[in-house]
């Protein structure tokens, strides 16, 4: 995929930052943290993952489905990966 290439630092820094996210949710379990701290840290783990999963979608669209260039089977086998992958996403 080359536009994950293309900005592999920026989504490196991005997951490095979930990861950050995830093992702060982890502490705060491990300390019996309360319910609503616990809750807040789940639902930013949340978030930052769609607005990955977001950005990566949009990229792939634009590169592997709208590009002009494609040819027609491209396109469509570029479509049915998105479909696969938003089907095990939206489970």
């Amino acid at each position: 995929m080359s536009h994950v290439s293309t900005n592999r630092d920026k989504l490196v820094a991005r997951v490095r930052r979930i990861a950050g996210q995830v093992a702060a949710l982890e502490r705060t379990i491990q300390s019996d943290a309360s319910c609503a701290e616990t809750l807040h840290l789940v639902a930013a783990v949340r978030g930052a993952v769609a607005g990955l999963m977001d950005e990566l979608v949009e990229e792939h669209l634009r590169t592997h489905v709208a590009d002009a260039g494609l040819s027609d089977d491209a396109r469509t086998q570029a479509a049915d990966e998105l479909v696969t992958v938003l089907r095990r996403h939206f489970r």
